[in-house]
C-alpha cells in the first residue's frame, strides 16, 4: 500500500467492519473504506481521520472482486448495493462471526441466514421532506438523495408519496419529514407528518390521496397525534395452520420493516420461546411476538413496553386475548427490577438498537429463566451483552440471521441461550 497523494491511499482491502466500510492498512493503520470489497485493489479519499483511524471512499477501483456489480450507491440503504447479493450476506454473517469473537469472545461458525428480496421490500420508513421533495439521507450527510432509486419501496409507494406532495401544496413546507408505515400487501398504507417548530398546523387541513389510507401529523411542540383523514394504523394479518391474529401499529410505532420475512421471522422466534411456563416479552413494542405467542398457546404472556406510544398500541392489541396476554406500560428496567413479578419459563428481548441497559441486562440475567431469547439488529450490542450472559451461566444454543435490509450492512439476530444445569 502507498500513499499516491496527500488525500488519497491506494489500497488492498481485507475484510468487512460493521456499519459497511472494508478494513484495509496504510502503512500499518487502519483505514476504513467506503464502496469497497474484499480483496480489491482501490484508490480511496481520506475524509476525516480519528483514534489513529482514517475513513475514506473509493474513487477508483484498480482490481475489482468479481462480486461487484455496479458502482455505490450514496443514498442511504446501499452501503452495500454494488455486491452480488450472495456476497453480501456471506459478508453480513462474517461482520457477525467477528463481532462476537471480539465483543463476545466467542467462536461461531458462519449462522444460518435467511435471504430477502430487496426490491420493494420495506413496509415502514422514516423520509426527509425538503423543497417540497422527499428523499433519504445521503451516507453520513443531511443531504437529501432520490429515495426511488434505492428501490427499497415500492413503485406505488413513491406514487402515493408524489401524490401527498402535491396536494398539500405549499402546506408541504411545513413538512420536515414523512413516516411511512404499510402492511405487507400495501393494501394499507398511513403517512404520519412531522411538522415543522415553526409550522402552522392549520395549515394541513384535511388532506385525502390515493393510494393513502390514513394520514395524520403531530408538531414538536405537542406529543398529541392528529388524524388529518382515514386510519392511521395499518393492520397485518397473520394465518399458520388453523391459528389467526392480527397486529396493528400506528405509522410512527416501531415494527419489524421487512415485508417478505415477516411471516419468517416471527414463526422462527415463536418456535424458540418453548412449550409451555409462560413468556415475558420485554421490549414488546405493539406485540408482534406477544399476540403470536398467545395464538401459539404459549400463555400466559407478559409483555412489557416502556414507549407511550408504543405501549399503547399493545393495548389495543392484546385487548382480543384478554386472560391470555397481560400488556404492561414500564421501563424494562423498573419491572424486571422486582424478580417476584416475572416468573416465564422464557424471556424475549427485543431491544432497541443500543442493546440493553446495564440496569436492563443485569436484572433479566437475576431472573435466571431457563430460556432467554434475544433478538436484535446489532450485532456490536448483542454480543457485548452475550458475553454477559453467558458468564452469567447461560449458554448459547442457537443462532440465525435474517437479512431484514438487503443492500444494508445491518442483519437481525435471533439468539438462544439456555440457563446450564
Amino acid at each position: 500500500m502507498s500513499e499516491a497523494s496527500p488525500e488519497t491511499l491506494t489500497l488492498r482491502i481485507e475484510k468487512p467492519v460493521a456499519g459497511g466500510r472494508m478494513l484495509a492498512r496504510a502503512d500499518g493503520a487502519v483505514v476504513l473504506v467506503a464502496g469497497a470489497l474484499p480483496g480489491e485493489l482501490v484508490v480511496a479519499r481520506v475524509e476525516r481521520s480519528g483514534q489513529g483511524t482514517r475513513f475514506a471512499r473509493t474513487v477508483r477501483v484498480l482490481e475489482p472482486s468479481e462480486d461487484r456489480v455496479g458502482e455505490p450507491n450514496p443514498c442511504g440503504g446501499c452501503v452495500l448495493a454494488h455486491a452480488r447479493y450472495e456476497r453480501q450476506l456471506a459478508i453480513k454473517q462474517q461482520i457477525v462471526q467477528d463481532g462476537f469473537a471480539r465483543l463476545a469472545r466467542q467462536t461461531i461458525d458462519p449462522p444460518a441466514i435467511f435471504p430477502s428480496p430487496a426490491d420493494g421490500y420495506r413496509m415502514r420508513a422514516r423520509l426527509h421532506v425538503e423543497d417540497r421533495r422527499i428523499g433519504f439521507f445521503l451516507e453520513g450527510t443531511h443531504t437529501l438523495c432520490d429515495a426511488a432509486s434505492t428501490r427499497q419501496l415500492r413503485p406505488d409507494t413513491h406514487a402515493a408519496l408524489d401524490a401527498l406532495i402535491l396536494a398539500l401544496g405549499t402546506t408541504a413546507d411545513d413538512v420536515l419529514a414523512i413516516e411511512l408505515a404499510e402492511n405487507r400487501e400495501a393494501t394499507e398504507r398511513a403517512v404520519h407528518l412531522e411538522a415543522r417548530a415553526d409550522a402552522d398546523t392549520a395549515r394541513l387541513g384535511s388532506v385525502t390521496v390515493p393510494g393513502i389510507t390514513g394520514i395524520s401529523f403531530s408538531h414538536p411542540r405537542s406529543p398529541r397525534i392528529h388524524v388529518v383523514s382515514g386510519d392511521g394504523r395499518v393492520t397485518d394479518r397473520f394465518v399458520r395452520g388453523e391459528r389467526e391474529w392480527a397486529v396493528s401499529r400506528s405509522a410512527s410505532a416501531f415494527f419489524q420493516g421487512n415485508r417478505y420475512l415477516l411471516d419468517t421471522l416471527v414463526n422462527h422466534v415463536v418456535d424458540r420461546l418453548g412449550s409451555g411456563g409462560g413468556v415475558t416479552d420485554l421490549y414488546a413494542g405493539a406485540g408482534l411476538f406477544s399476540i403470536a405467542a398467545a395464538a401459539h398457546g404459549l400463555a400466559p404472556v407478559m409483555a412489557v413496553e416502556g414507549d407511550p406510544l408504543s405501549a399503547a398500541e399493545l393495548r389495543r392489541n392484546s385487548a382480543p386475548w384478554r386472560g391470555l396476554i397481560q400488556a404492561r406500560h414500564a421501563p424494562v428496567e423498573d419491572y424486571v427490577r422486582d424478580r417476584r413479578l416475572v416468573r416465564s419459563h422464557t424471556v424475549l428481548l427485543d431491544p432497541p438498537r443500543t442493546g440493553l441497559s446495564r440496569r436492563g441486562l443485569e436484572g433479566t440475567i437475576a431472573l435466571r429463566s431457563p430460556r432467554i431469547v434475544y433478538v436484535s439488529c446489532d450485532v456490536a450490542t448483542l454480543a457485548r451483552d452475550a458475553r454477559a450472559i453467558v458468564e452469567a451461566g447461560y449458554e448459547m444454543t442457537e443462532l440465525a440471521l435474517f437479512d431484514l435490509f438487503p443492500n444494508t450492512a445491518h442483519v437481525e439476530s435471533v439468539v438462544v441461550f439456555d440457563l446450564i444445569g
